[in-house]
């Protein structure tokens, strides 16, 4: 390899790291919370890409200390970021995992992943209800067929 292919390469390199970073910073500007604690945003990107407007519902700032976030993604699940001074902690379905540590950070993106394969939230079907009062529905029983006698 010359240093001119080496060039060339990190060039290239370079120009996709720099057009992540762009989405990342067009897609927090939606984002007051984003804005307001840039330490999140990095956390966000390191969990769910620069592309993470797509999962992204909304950002809820839910306690002043520790400094707590609802990240409530778009099928209608949610976790938590909790800031302390040395790292963020995610609680994700009651589990928490300590983003300092690289292998919690992979499971934190796993199970990230996981919810988020849950698909959205179904709204209870109203059939057998009308206005809010219940009404009955009736099951009908099967109907049994004559037996014929035995001719003798």
């Amino acid at each position: 390899m010359t240093r001119e292919d080496l060039v060339a390469k990190i060039r290239t390199l370079a120009k996709d790291v720099y057009k992540g970073r762009l989405k990342a910073d067009v897609a927090a500007a939606e984002y007051d919370e984003l804005t307001k604690f840039p330490e999140l945003k990095k956390v966000i990107v390191d969990l769910l890409s620069p592309d993470f407007d797509y999962f992204l519902a909304s950002i809820d700032w839910v306690a002043p200390r520790p400094t707590t976030f609802r990240i409530n993604l778009k099928n209608g699940q949610d976790f938590y970021l909790i800031y302390t001074p040395k790292t963020f902690i995610a609680q994700i379905e009651g589990k928490k995992y300590y983003l300092l540590n690289l292998n919690e950070e992979e499971s934190a993106c796993e199970s990230i992943a996981r919810i988020l394969r849950y698909g959205g939230k179904t709204e209870a079907s109203t059939e057998g209800t009308e206005t809010g009062t219940e009404t009955e529905t009736s099951i009908e029983e099967p109907v049994a067929e004559p037996v014929a006698e035995p001719v003798a």
